[in-house]
């Protein structure tokens, strides 16, 4: 599929020669994304980045992504910021931001916000997410990291065994990912988490649909025994509403080194979208996994901006020029 053009509002949009074609381009991009290599072939194009929602690093990854292609940034942050305070409506907004810029990312509490935004815009739209719906382009930088981290241990992705642990109901992470694994074949996908804070049944299905096996388990430490994935979220306290309320009583969802080590296999990759809430007794991966060798999350979170620089270059068209422009570096802090 060209991507040229194209919104990129959901995980959906993708099949694997796509994704083949955008991780190569992300592959030559790495060396830029440290800076030991400069490309100005962005150079005059403008991001306009808006994020009605709190957001650092997937604001600072888009905007690093950009730059580094060599175009400028124009970024709003906050509704309190915007003309919508004033009563102005998402699509009105998109349309008129949209005539001054070459590309959007936008990010808001609202699922559909995105697709009126889309709508209404005369420039692509890449959704940075959407309430607790998507995360598509943090579903790309997943997959990137998977195949690679898998590529090292000389494993594959499919016939794998997956542990998706934490919220699954509002992290809309979760949603973007199943869709791309799904593309895959004979996964077994385990959903960790409390009762109340289940995936949704429509992702469910749709990895089902695609072959897959899945199966809902309530106890962490079953979940993620022989895994070959772990894939960690933070409870969505923002979203989560009183569902936060009923973790007391759900079962101690915290993944700690003493587990990792009880359950999860030698070579298991353990991954989370970030931020992860580090806190004492937090239900989440916790602050002692930091020295395992297993833990991919900051290889993950590097994965952001040579995958949304690669994003940037298909939806702008220019993906074909990148190897001939690029130029090396006279410096590097990498």
């Amino acid at each position: 599929m060209d991507l040229t053009g194209q919104h990129i509002l959901s995980s959906d949009q993708f099949d694997l020669e796509t994704l083949d074609a955008l991780y190569d381009t992300a592959d030559l991009l790495v060396s830029v994304a440290k800076g030991r290599q400069l490309i100005r072939i962005l150079e005059g194009a403008v991001l306009a980045s808006l994020f009605f929602e709190p957001s650092t690093r997937t604001r600072l990854s888009f905007d690093a992504a950009f730059m580094r292609l060599g175009g400028a940034v124009s970024h709003t942050t906050g509704v309190v910021f915007s003309s919508i305070m004033k009563g102005a409506s998402i699509a009105d907004t998109a349309r008129v931001i949209s005539g001054y810029a070459d590309v959007m990312v936008i990010r808001h509490e609202d699922e559909n916000a995105i697709v009126e935004s889309a709508q209404a815009s005369l420039v692509p739209v890449i959704n940075g997410g959407n309430g607790a719906g998507e995360h598509p382009t943090q579903a790309l930088l997943d997959l990137y990291t998977i195949r690679s981290e898998f590529q090292c241990l000389g494993r594959e992705i499919n016939g794998s065994r997956v542990a998706l642990v934490g919220d699954l109901k509002y992290g809309r992470t979760i949603h973007s990912l199943i869709k791309l694994l799904s593309l895959h074949q004979n996964l077994t996908i385990v959903c960790v988490s409390p009762p109340h804070l289940t995936c949704p049944q429509v992702y469910l299905d749709l990895a089902a649909k695609a072959g897959h096996r899945i199966e809902i388990c309530a106890d962490l430490c079953t979940g993620i025994a022989g895994c070959d994935l772990l894939y960690a979220t933070r409870i969505q306290a923002e979203r989560a509403g009183e569902d936060v309320l009923n973790l007391a009583g759900s079962g101690d969802f915290r993944i700690t080194k003493a587990k990792l080590n009880a359950y999860c296999l030698p070579h298991c990759v353990v991954m989370h979208p970030l931020p992860r809430d580090s806190r004492l007794g937090a239900q989440d991966l916790a602050e002692d996994t930091k020295a395992d060798p297993r833990l991919a999350i900051f290889r993950q979170s590097d994965s952001g901006v040579p995958v949304r620089m690669a994003l940037f270059a298909h939806v702008l068209g220019i993906a074909k020029k990148i190897a001939p422009s690029l130029k090396n570096s006279v410096w590097s802090s990498k």
